[in-house]
């Protein structure tokens, strides 16, 4: 049997019910949507609750029923037929309220800065590189989202050197935050005469997207370079206005951003440059807590080599957790599913484990 802090969901239910009755009252509009939010954040939790405290009063009638020598045959027959299924329910909803009443990660709901980069592997890499943002891209497009180009450098042969991009929609960085790290390729490349299998690789990074309330960035803390960008000829190079650099001066990080005009250039890359400071604060942050370290999946090292793509075999393997897929042609297809719930369930399972320890 579950063990569940039951006076902390007594109190998130009558919290739930507050909330319901001060949105009923009619409050101010900026009142009310912070009620919502509140509300909504805690209704599957207060669903799930309910659900089982319906249930365990179905076990409790069940069993009275049964201990009571007066309960007739057929009455008794029925009794000990529910029983398995209420039982069942009631360890099922122990188990979802379980994972509920973890603690959530801040930046779960924000939007992702997608950065993909060429490895070892020369052109392949980049091949690579382009196939894995190609990977993301019908993700995105499967799960609603928008994911839009911030700034790309493309490879000799195809694919890209580099290439950076904002992904927006609903609970991105909680699905997307477990794909950084180095993602190894085996394969035939397409130059390649003698069917020698090469390996190459690329490094993913995703960073939740940090508003300004997040990060504050002080005017005297960046130097802002503007250059000339080189246009591709014909009727872009006057489209191309100038590329900016803006390095942030306590740390160093340097963000170059050379698309479109020069405004938007400037807004991108403060975009860009506040999310690579948050994710180095998460990041200490994470550190200091080096219990929570050890389960942050995605947030580890991104020189660790986290998956490997076969395409020879059609394999997929997850190094962190162990899974091998043979499906490879799907997952590049987008179908990215199953590697990623399988992700989040083993970050629950550490995350209850530690619980556990903790109590």
């Amino acid at each position: 049997m579950i063990s569940l802090p039951r006076a902390r969901m007594d109190q998130l239910v009558k919290r739930f019910d507050m909330l319901e009755a001060q949105m009923a009252a009619g409050p101010d509009p900026e009142a009310y949507v912070k009620l919502a939010s509140e509300y909504s954040d805690l209704q599957e939790l207060v669903g799930k609750i309910r659900d089982l405290t319906k249930a365990e009063g179905e076990l409790a009638d069940l069993e009275a029923m049964l201990a009571d020598k007066a309960t007739d045959r057929e009455m008794r027959d029925l009794a000990e037929a529910d029983l398995p299924g209420v039982e069942a329910q009631i360890e099922e909803l122990g188990q979802e309220i379980q994972i509920l009443l973890l603690p959530k990660d801040s930046a779960d709901e924000k939007n992702a800065i997608l950065e993909i980069r060429a490895g070892t592997g020369g052109d392949e890499a980049a091949l690579f590189a382009g196939d894995l943002f190609r990977m993301y891209e019908r993700y995105a497009a499967a799960q609603g989202w928008r994911i839009e180009v911030a700034s790309a450098s493309e490879g000799e042969a195809g694919g890209y050197k580099e290439i950076i991009a904002t992904v927006s929609g609903k609970g991105v960085f909680a699905k997307l935050k477990f794909e950084s790290g180095v993602h190894r390729v085996q394969r035939v490349p397409a130059t390649e005469g003698s069917g020698r299998i090469h390996t190459s690789a690329a490094t993913v990074a995703v960073l939740p997207e940090a508003e300004e309330v997040d990060i504050d960035i002080k005017p005297d803390e960046i130097r802002i370079d503007t250059m000339r960008a080189s246009g591709s000829g014909g009727q872009h190079v006057n489209t191309t206005d100038s590329a900016v650099r803006i390095t942030h001066l306590p740390t160093g990080i340097m963000v170059v951003q050379a698309e479109k005009s020069q405004h938007q250039n400037r807004a991108r890359a403060m975009q860009i440059l506040r999310a690579r400071l948050y994710d180095m604060q998460r990041s200490k942050a994470d550190e200091e807590r080096s219990e929570s370290r050890k389960l942050q999946v995605g947030s580890g090292d991104r020189s660790e080599r986290i998956r490997t793509y076969n395409f020879p075999q059609g394999r997929l393997t997850d190094h962190r957790i162990n899974l091998t897929l043979y499906k490879l042609d799907r997952v590049m297809m987008g179908e990215l599913d199953e590697v990623i719930s399988a992700l989040v369930s083993d970050h629950q399972s550490k995350l209850l484990a530690n619980a556990g320890n903790d109590g």
